[in-house]
Parts: C-alpha cells; structure tokens; sequence
C-alpha cells in the first residue's frame, strides 16, 4: 500500500467529550446526523435526478415504471452508483454539497469552515419490480493504517427513508478502534496489491473474523430523508443492493480542510475541477481522475460525456470547495 502524500498530524481529539454526535463517531465509527437538509430539498434532489436520467436517449419516463430497466437507463454499478457522464459536476450536485447544515456538520467536525468537497457521485436505486441480486460483500477501509489520525470522514446525504431492508451503507462498528492493532499483527498485508487507491484496502473473510471476534459487529446505518450519514474512513464498511422495493436516492459527500491539501493537489483539483472530472472519496488528496468511459449492456456508450448536463455555478463558495480560489 504505497503511500506518497504528506501525512497530517491529526486535528480533531478523538477521545475529547463534545457532548453530540461527535461522540457517537468518534466511539462508533460512524454517526447519522439528523435533519440536516429539508424535507422540500430532499424531494428536489430526487426530481432533479429523476430529470437527469430523463436527459438520456435511453428512453427512461419517471411516469412509466415499464422504462426503470437497465435497457433505459445510463451506465451504473450495484443497482444505482453512477459515477459517469460528469455526473459528479451537474449543478444539483453542487447545489447538494451547499445545503448549510451539511457544511456546518464537517465545520464543526473538523474545526474549521475553510472546507474541501470531494468530487463524487450518486446512487439513484429504482424499484424495478424484482430484487436485484444481492451484492458481494467487499469490506474496506478509505484510509490507510500509515496515515497518522483521522483525515477522512465520508458522508452520504440522504434524501428517501432508509430502512433495515433497503440498500444503504453498512459498517463494521468499531472496526476503526482496532485498525493499528490489526496491521501491527499483520504486518505482511500492508503492501497487498488493490484494485483501488492508495488509501483503499479490502479484507478478507478471515480479516473479517479477526474483528468479529474482538467484538465488532457489522450493522446496516438506517437513515430518514434529510439525514447526513457519516463514517470514520478507518471503519470497515460496504454496501448492500434493496432487498424490499424502495427507492434510495443519495449523494456521496465529503468535505475535509483546505490546510490538508499540498500545493500540488489543489493545483490538481482545480484542474479536475475545470474539467468536470470526477475523483475518489477523498477531497484534498488521492485525486485519481475518475473519467473512465464504460461499456453500456455490452457496447460503447454513445451517450458518455465530457461535460455536465448542466454546468455549476461557480459561486465563490463553489470554487473555494473545488480548490480554485483560496481562503
């Protein structure tokens, strides 16, 4: 697990008592926030991802459930991860990664309001009629054990009830308690090739088991419309595809502080971000262009994009949390 970034000392004091939901995740792993986007924005999110998908020539009408098949609808993964199309750039994304409460939450998280915001994508999962057939779990953490405290925290902006049986996020809580013990008794799989980033490494089964049996237990986070879901980066986590037939509709968001950031990686951002282009979970380094352009149902995809649909605003606010223009 190569590592080349400058690693940060960590900020926040993970053991401190705040006495709110700080605590929760600093103990848990993971927290959901409460209320933090309204209900009238959550409903206009989903009308504004239920137009994007409409933008296709796929051939997809919100008002026929006959066109919610894959037949109709643009390239995604797992049921309805979309990271194409510059998705990550459309202006109700970035309106999204503005709502004040979500910004106060990682100011308040991080200590500051000079922010970053990743550059990620959605998951827009329709009831299709039948159950998708279940993912594979594929446990993983977003930090790497050579990274000295916390320096991610992942967020998910929820805008559908989110249930026991629906798809969503799941966590292995506690599992971020014991990262360093794990990797100091197993030394040997450190440097174990991925197929992500450098701060992404997926366990095994027995890893798994390792953190089971000193007490970790793996949840599914359930959440109303309008929760922010957020987890440590160090916490074992995954996701599962709807066993019932509810809509999910989220936006993955995360915000860490600008100071983070080395001169080189907001030189690349604000590159990125001038060319619409997606990145990882994290929002001042790993700054992999995420611009792949994927087969649809087999073919090229006649419909892959350079640009959003609708370009953002470029707002002082949105350029500051793109890395173009300083705090």
């Amino acid at each position: 697990m190569p590592h080349s970034t400058t690693e940060q000392e960590q900020t926040v004091n993970t053991s401190k008592s705040h006495g709110d939901w700080r605590d929760d995740l600093f103990r848990d792993g993971y927290v959901v926030v409460k209320n933090a986007i309204p209900e009238q924005r959550c409903q206009y999110y989903i009308d504004q991802m239920f137009k994007w998908l409409e933008k296709f020539p796929f051939g997809f009408k919100r008002d026929d459930r006959s066109t919610w098949t894959p037949e109709r609808l643009p390239t995604h993964m797992k049921g309805g991860m979309y990271h194409g199309y510059r998705v990550q750039h459309e202006r109700f994304m970035w309106e999204a990664r503005q709502e004040p409460k979500v910004l106060q939450a990682f100011a308040r998280l991080w200590g500051t309001d000079e922010l970053l915001a990743s550059f990620d994508g959605m998951n827009f999962t329709l009831p299709s009629g039948t159950q998708l057939p279940p993912t594979e779990p594929w446990p993983h953490i977003d930090q790497s054990p050579r990274r000295k405290g916390l320096q991610c925290v992942q967020g998910i902006l929820n805008f559908a009830p989110n249930g026991i049986d629906d798809g969503g996020l799941l966590v292995m809580k506690g599992s971020h308690n014991l990262m360093q013990e794990f990797f100091k008794i197993h030394p040997d799989v450190m440097d174990r090739p991925t197929w992500g980033p450098d701060d992404w490494f997926g366990f095994s089964q027995d890893e798994l088991n390792w953190f089971e049996e000193r007490g970790c237990e793996i949840l599914k986070v359930c959440a109303d419309p309008g929760d922010l879901i957020l987890w440590d980066s160090r916490t074992m986590h995954f996701n599962q595809v709807p066993k019932s037939q509810n809509l999910r509709a989220i936006i993955y968001a995360c915000y860490t502080p600008a100071s983070f950031a080395s001169s080189q990686d907001l030189k690349t951002k604000a590159e990125l971000f001038d060319q619409r282009a997606g990145t990882t979970h994290w929002p001042h380094a790993n700054l992999h262009p995420n611009v792949e352009k994927k087969l649809r149902l087999g073919k090229e995809d006649s419909a892959e994009r350079d640009r959003p649909f609708e370009e953002p605003e470029e707002s002082e606010i949105v350029l500051k949390l793109a890395g173009k223009l300083a705090y």
